[in-house]
């Protein structure tokens, strides 16, 4: 799969995606910085998660969740801010150390880990990796890890970018070439996922989907919200049974 990009040896990570994420490090938590658009994702996202664990959405009640890929920090943050004991998983070294500092400014514990998801031994309630998928080497491997990492039971949380000919226009020249709101060279459209694709290899890691929503950017309050439409920016969510 992906056969055109140079893996990692022995795993699902892309060492160029490591270097790449770790370079915005420094502007991660700006919210008028290159992860703009993942701040003002972030609030329908976190929200879609919550609500669909089955508990009430602004108290997770010390669910124990992983977020793979978790970068800086932001959907960890928000996700533990509702109660969740969070484990943040991710490559990109300063990007962590980010994630560390911010999280005890904001007087927050959680843990934050520098490794690969095929790497962990350990099982969580929730697993996340939201944003992620587009940037493995070996997206059925990276979905297989996630499974282990759920239990029984539990839920497996995927956003993503779907590869459609709206989505090369928005995604990858728009907000990357006219619009400058991310980095020249953040996505290879190439390595985008079709709702089909994800579900499909979450089937083949021994996961059921339950629901998928798109997400859309609402111009006038700067926030998004879901949608029917998952032709650009989609969430999907699965159940181990």
């Amino acid at each position: 799969m992906q056969g055109s990009v140079a893996r990692m040896e022995g795993g699902t990570v892309l060492a160029g995606e490591v270097a790449k994420f770790d370079g915005l490090a420094a502007d991660w938590w700006n919210p008028r910085g290159p992860m703009a658009p993942l701040h003002a994702m972030n609030p329908l996202r976190t929200r879609w998660i919550a609500e669909r664990l089955g508990r009430p959405p602004e108290d997770l009640g010390g669910l124990t969740l992983l977020d793979v890929g978790c970068g800086a920090g932001l959907a960890a943050e928000a996700l533990a801010r509702r109660g969740a004991r969070v484990t943040g998983l991710d490559m990109a070294a300063e990007a962590l150390e980010a994630a560390r500092f911010h999280a005890a400014a904001e007087g927050l514990r959680i843990t934050y880990r520098h490794g690969r998801p095929e790497d962990l031994a350990e099982t969580f309630e929730a697993v996340t990796a939201l944003e992620v998928i587009e940037h493995v080497a070996d997206r059925d491997a990276f979905l297989a890890s996630l499974a282990r990492s759920v239990r029984p039971g539990g839920m497996v949380f995927v956003s993503t970018l779907n590869r459609t000919a709206r989505s090369f226009i928005m995604a990858k020249l728009g907000a990357e070439y006219l619009l400058r709101m991310l980095p020249v060279g953040t996505h290879d459209w190439r390595m985008f996922v079709t709702p089909a694709e994800l579900g499909a290899g979450l089937r083949r890691a021994g996961l059921r989907v339950t629901d998928v929503a798109g997400m859309v950017p609402e111009p006038l309050t700067g926030g998004w919200r879901q949608s029917r439409d998952t032709a650009v920016n989609y969430i999907m969510a699965a159940r181990k049974d």
